[in-house]
């Protein structure tokens, strides 16, 4: 069972929202203009965060027959998928299996054991991919015993720019960013070291195969480790239908400083 929410219009274009690291379905983004620009947001948990069941050896490959399902279930058609940070790996496997119609993604996280990108990477999250590579259970046993919304809060603002803090810190986002946050371990830990697994071991899909549409939304403020680190060059050039946006004066928050942009493009994208 998925849990999910959702946020504009009901008949509006459905488009399917992956968040970031453990955050749980309340943070939504760009209430503001969902009505203006007909789209019903729908905010989903992943297994084992929020209220959705528990699946510890689910795959990406499985996630997105978690999502065929649901929007089967939901009655959505050609629905489009936003995938934020550590929810990009989610996105783009549905759009290998051609589920969307077209895919955004924001702040999002390459394929980190790709070539291309092993002499960009913070030597931290080289160690991470070292070790994950050699053992994945016992990574992900050793990371579930200390993960909590609190080390995670504490990560994110401390790989922040400047300009991210500024967003994240303003008291009623924060507020509801921490929200986000407990309610991705209501059930424990284990459902954010699984997805940390899937995020950043072998991708079991190639992405060159994607056929649908592709957004890249980067800003050149963002300074997360994890996020692709050459700002979504690589991932652009290894998906055929990509389009890339690098906002030279935004950080890694632009799913909230530039959420209308965002909305509006992939709504084009289908159709509307």
């Amino acid at each position: 069972m998925l849990g999910w929410a959702q946020w504009g219009p009901e008949e509006g274009t459905p488009v399917l929202y992956f968040s970031g690291a453990a955050m749980g379905r309340s943070l939504g983004f760009g209430a503001d203009v969902l009505e203006k620009l007909g789209v019903r947001l729908i905010s989903v948990d992943r297994p084992g965060l929020g209220t959705s069941s528990p699946s510890p050896t689910r795959t990406l490959n499985d996630h997105a027959e978690d999502i065929r399902n649901l929007a089967s279930a939901l009655a959505l058609r050609d629905f489009g998928v936003v995938g934020f940070s550590m929810g990009a790996p989610f996105a783009l496997a549905c759009a290998a299996a051609g589920l969307p119609k077209a895919v955004a993604v924001v702040s999002g996280q390459d394929d980190l054991n790709h070539p291309a990108l092993a002499g960009l990477l913070h030597p931290d999250v080289a160690g991470m991919l070292r070790a994950i590579a050699q053992d994945p259970a016992g990574f992900e046993a050793s990371f579930a015993g200390m993960a909590n919304a609190d080390l995670l809060w504490k990560l994110i603002t401390g790989t922040s720019s400047a300009i991210d803090l500024a967003v994240y810190t303003a008291p009623v986002f924060e507020t509801a960013f921490k929200q986000a946050l407990q309610e991705g371990f209501s059930q424990g830990s284990q459902g954010y070291a699984h997805d940390l697994i899937l995020a950043m071991g072998r991708w079991p899909f190639d992405v060159a195969s994607i056929q649908v549409p592709v957004d890249l939304w980067y800003g050149g403020h963002d300074t997360s480790t994890v996020h692709s680190p050459d700002h979504g060059a690589v991932l652009a050039g290894r998906i055929p239908t990509a389009r890339r946006h690098l906002l030279p004066e935004a950080g890694g928050a632009l799913l909230w400083t530039h959420a209308e942009d965002i909305l509006a493009s992939l709504r084009q994208r289908l159709g509307g």
